[in-house]
């Protein structure tokens, strides 16, 4: 694996500084640079699948113009949002109004997320999201300038629902993050099953940042459900797989665990002994090809870990916002979205994708097994790609989006 890593290096430095000879060009820039903060959870249960990691691919994304466009200089802030929507729409109004910032990026935790899109909105203030996931964010709550990136609770339901159901799991119960994020992933979800023939026998809601799920696996074991489905994320999917395996949830055969948003960081928290065997939907794995390789090496040198599909989604995006703003000549917002949406989106991302007028980013989403101990051939060697989604079938189309913008 690391000489395929080695090998890789090579066709990173062929993409590195690429678009660099465009700096040169002079626009108009807000305040004489580009301002890019990114905000997430920097400390608390989100921290990992995005946090520091997050900011770095961000600056990775900026060395790659020289951190210069237009001839002018780009800065990255960071700042932690605790999961509270008001702190982080505060937040987004202070750096808008009083630092200058031109671009929000990341904001995982759904309800923080929500509260963003209205502030940017308002603002018309681009908005790349790569952490949060409920699928309103391009439906009934899209704006003009917010980008939906790596994944959403619709391509999760599509992928790992759809399967688990055609595999025999036609009988479902949910343990729910008690939030935006887990209802709208519950109910993607279950009309993905109904549709795929199963059934849904019932759910119960699970603060966020649980620490004893025992009350909740009780239920979900009397429920008789053939699959648990874990309509969380982060800290609490580490910790509700972790008491169900304690709990021997399903060591009689007879239930198993469908875990609807897992991260590459969350396999890594809990080792492949507990992890193995779990089926995923994501929309970057590392070690997919040569490019991803490359950039996932220097990624790992600067942060110790490899990337989670946020952490790669946030290099992705800020790059095509950079290169939109080389292309406009300009950090105007409504003008930089409009030429964000008429780029295709090539990198070691995405190849090919495409953005909605609702701001979906539309790309190849992954199905994924985690692998056994046995099977994997080093650190971070975790998973098995099973199939490849293709973007259409994954998300939403405009139409069914319910986003109420002008096409």
């Amino acid at each position: 694996m690391i000489a395929r890593l080695l090998a890789g290096a090579a066709l990173a430095a062929l993409t590195i500084g690429a678009t660099g000879p465009a700096n040169a060009q002079q626009g108009k820039l807000s305040g004489d640079m580009v301002k890019v903060g990114v905000l997430n959870d920097r400390s608390g249960l989100y921290a990992d699948l995005g946090g520091e990691g997050s900011a770095i691919a961000a600056r990775m994304a900026a060395e790659e113009f020289g951190n210069k466009i237009l001839g002018k200089p780009i800065q990255i802030i960071t700042a932690d949002h605790q999961n509270k929507p008001d702190i982080g729409s505060n937040l987004a109004r202070q750096w808008i109004d009083q630092d200058g910032v031109d671009v929000i990026v990341d904001v995982p935790n759904s309800g923080v997320a929500l509260a963003v899109q209205e502030v940017t909105r308002e603002k018309k203030t681009i908005f790349l999201m790569e952490g949060p996931a409920t699928s309103r964010l391009t439906g009934d709550a899209c704006s003009p300038t917010g980008f939906h990136w790596p994944y959403d609770t619709r391509a999760l339901a599509v992928g790992t629902g759809q399967a688990i159901v055609k595999e025999g799991g036609d009988s479902w119960f949910f343990i729910t993050a008690d939030y935006a994020f887990g209802h709208q992933l519950e109910a993607d979800t279950s009309a993905q099953v109904k549709k795929a023939g199963g059934k849904v026998v019932g759910s119960v809601k699970a603060p966020l940042n649980t620490a004893d799920f025992s009350s909740f696996l009780l239920q979900a074991q009397a429920s008789g459900a053939k699959i648990v489905g874990l309509a969380n994320a982060g800290g609490d999917t580490i910790t509700s797989i972790k008491q169900a395996s304690e709990f021997g949830l399903t060591q009689s055969g007879q239930q198993k665990l469908a875990g609807l948003l897992i991260f590459l960081s969350d396999v890594h928290a809990l080792g492949l002994q507990v992890a193995q065997d779990l089926v995923l939907t994501t929309g970057f794995y590392w070690d997919r090809n040569d490019e991803t390789r490359a950039w996932s090496k220097k990624f790992f040198d600067r942060h110790g870990k490899m990337p989670t599909m946020v952490q790669a989604g946030s290099y992705s995006a800020v790059r095509h916002y950079l290169k939109a703003i080389e292309a406009a000549g300009t950090d105007d917002g409504p003008t930089v979205a409009a030429k964000m949406k008429e780029m295709p989106v090539n990198d070691m991302f995405a190849q090919n994708g495409t953005i909605l007028p609702n701001g979906r980013m539309v790309h190849d989403m992954y199905l994924a097994r985690v692998k056994k101990p046995s099977e994997s051939k080093g650190p971070w060697d975790y998973y098995e790609i099973l199939r490849t989604i293709p973007g259409k079938e994954a998300f939403a189309t405009f139409e069914e989006s319910g986003c109420k913008l002008p096409k």
